[in-house]
């Protein structure tokens, strides 16, 4: 009777530990070694930008750590930290921000309510490679005409998502969906009442599609924001490497602004463009763009980070250098610079722990920036104590 009642105790305990780790979330970023502690008294944690500007950032991830992310675990170091740990540092740090012009104070507070980790990229410096993206603003209309005739299309009715992948259907085979070589130049969805709105540029349309959002106006003064809604699934290809390969541009004609397409014929842009067979597909937004969170991106303040490596919208620091502009759009410099952001979005180049994307805003000053922005720099992961 007593080896009876100890094997239904023994049963009742296994059970009862298998529901727990059951109930236990997945932590879901990768390597531990990506975090080193570092002491955060020897950080400068000085911020160019306005404290203000910080406050809509924060309050968007404390809002997805309540709603999408609010079950998410992440490995730390040596250390699972989950959604409420983080959103606890934001409404921390949000509190502070009253004294954050206060040099020696600022970073007292800090040191004291807050541990600091060193995010450490592939290469042998640990450093981090950052770029930058932006939203950009076309001229467009809602008819198609001889100046506004090149389309943004809304997601095909044919095209399917299969697992992982993107196509369509064709005599009973499953297939990859239309090149952007087929979509722009044979014109395979002209007629089928998909264009969405129609912009006068073919390359800043490009850089939309490469953006995934951004604003288009009417004539009438009319602003209109597009954001991604699908793509065709065809690999991503640089066509800035693809140009500098052929040596038709040299390094420092290489931004996103593709200078080296202006005055040339429809066709020897989309000769080149397609080299890219990736085509996004869009639709109208009634609010600013989002970013992987679904909450909107803050400009300056939003980084895209790979969520396998990076929490996602938690708080970061990072020091690097930016350029700093002419009348004309030239980068006659590049200084020193650091800033508090949050991770909030992601992208398809954006892989591993060595990558950030900073979101640089919306117009021809972000478009400058996010161009010519390509340093390598530091970031800094913080988690209240």
């Amino acid at each position: 009777m007593r080896c009876r009642r100890n094997l239904y105790l023994f049963i009742v305990i296994v059970a009862f530990l298998s529901g727990c780790l059951r109930a236990v979330p997945k932590a879901s970023v990768k390597p531990h070694e990506t975090f080193t502690p570092v002491s955060a008294a020897d950080i400068d944690f000085q911020d160019d930008l306005d404290p203000e500007s910080l406050k809509p950032a924060i309050d968007r991830s404390i809002h997805y750590y309540e709603k999408a992310g609010r079950g998410k675990v992440y490995r730390i170091a040596d250390r699972l930290i989950s959604a409420q740990q983080l959103k606890e540092t934001l409404i921390a740090f949000r509190s502070l921000l009253p004294v954050a012009g206060d040099g020696a104070d600022w970073r007292k507070k800090i040191t004291a309510e807050f541990n600091v980790y060193r995010v450490a990229g592939p290469d042998t410096t640990g450093s981090v490679l950052f770029t930058g993206y932006y939203e950009p603003l076309l001229e467009g209309s809602l008819q198609r005409t001889e100046k506004y005739k090149y389309p943004l299309y809304r997601t095909p009715s044919d095209l399917i998502k299969k697992e992982n992948k993107v196509g369509l259907m064709k005599d009973g085979k499953f297939i990859p969906y239309y090149s952007r070589y087929e979509i722009d130049v044979d014109g395979v969805l002209r007629g089928k009442n998909l264009e969405l709105i129609w912009v006068s540029d073919p390359v800043e349309l490009f850089s939309l599609h490469i953006q995934g959002s951004g604003k288009i106006k009417l004539e009438d003064g009319t602003m209109l924001t597009v954001g991604y809604a699908q793509t065709n699934g065809r690999p991503f290809r640089s066509v800035t490497k693809f140009m500098l390969e052929g040596g038709k541009i040299s390094s420092s004609e290489a931004t996103y602004r593709h200078e080296f397409l202006r005055g040339k014929s429809d066709q020897e842009i989309y000769d080149v463009l397609s080299h890219n067979e990736r085509y996004t597909f869009f639709r109208f937004l009634d609010k600013d763009p989002v970013g992987s969170l679904g909450e909107p991106v803050t400009p300056d303040r939003s980084i895209a980070t790979d969520p396998e490596y990076f929490p996602e919208g938690a708080l970061a620091f990072i020091r690097l250098r930016k350029p700093v502009f002419d009348s004309e759009g030239n980068a006659k410099e590049r200084i020193d610079f650091s800033r508090f952001v949050l991770s909030q979005d992601k992208g398809n180049a954006i892989k591993g722990s060595g990558r950030v994307d900073i979101f640089c805003g919306f117009g021809t000053k972000a478009e400058y920036t996010a161009g010519t922005l390509k340093e390598k720099g530091e970031l800094y992961l913080l988690i209240k104590k």
